[in-house]
């Protein structure tokens, strides 16, 4: 079924309505009906009761994201808020790190004595503890430099920072945000698909995928890198989905507007 964005966003948020000096658009984007005054929504195009939101001249109407436009924020919102969850996932992992060189000897000698108690209940489900790759690598931590655990958690930092900044700048749309999203996610497919040579799992092929559709998308919809037209015809497009669209609809032939 396919979702109509546009009145799926006025429901949620409201229509946009605008009075324009124009007197041909004026006059096609209003209406008088028996219950009042009524004027064409700049998203949905449904005439809506009540005063505009706003007028003055059509090129100073807002640039309301409709059709395709909106569909991709929405899409963005959506990586925008995986970004920031994401990052602050990390920022927790981060502290932890910090956290664990500041009590390693403490945690070790937690960790030996639990695992002293458990090795009698593994052994009755036929499984050695010592054996487990899990405690392998929680016991291989513990030969870590305090140095090297404190620069581990700087790293985890400033990764999670240009999480959240991807995030934020994705969710207001922001072109250099789709940049960043871009390159930053790119530079790390390497290491993610050398992982994957090491050992393979569910999550690690989801987020994979997940980074490489990401990377596709915004490069290509966005129209980043030249690709398209580039940001030039980027902003045509985003200019004919909202202010064109409304004037073709109110009798104004797009064509005859090539400023």
């Amino acid at each position: 079924m396919k979702i109509d964005w546009d009145r799926r966003t006025c429901a949620r948020r409201g229509h946009i309505t605008y009075l324009p000096h124009e007197e041909h658009l004026r006059e096609r984007l209003h209406a008088a009906t028996a219950l009042g005054e009524a004027w064409r929504c700049l998203r949905c195009g449904d005439f809506v009761l009540g005063d505009p939101h706003g007028s003055g001249p059509a090129a100073d109407a807002p640039l309301v994201p409709r059709g395709k436009v909106l569909r991709d924020l929405f899409i963005l919102r959506f990586l925008a808020v995986e970004r920031a969850v994401r990052g602050v996932f990390i920022v927790l992992a981060a502290v932890g790190v910090w956290q664990f060189s500041n009590r390693k000897d403490a945690v070790r000698r937690f960790f030996d004595e639990y695992l002293a108690v458990l090795r009698p209940v593994a052994r009755h489900f036929h499984y050695d503890l010592d054996q487990s790759p899990v405690v392998g690598t929680i016991q291989k931590t513990f030969g870590y430099r305090h140095s090297t655990l404190v620069l581990v958690a700087a790293l985890l930092l400033v990764y999670a920072l240009v999480e959240i900044v991807e995030g934020v700048g994705l969710w207001r749309a922001k072109r250099w945000a789709e940049y960043l999203t871009v390159v930053a996610t790119a530079a790390f497919l390497p290491l993610e698909i050398y992982e994957l040579t090491e050992k393979v799992s569910w999550l690690k092929i989801a987020t994979l995928v997940i980074n490489i559709l990401a990377v596709l998308y915004i490069a290509v919809t966005k129209r980043l890198f030249a690709l398209r037209g580039g940001r030039a015809a980027f902003e045509a497009e985003r200019h004919s989905a909202s202010l064109l669209e409304v004037e073709t609809s109110a009798g104004v032939p797009a064509a005859t507007h090539n400023g």
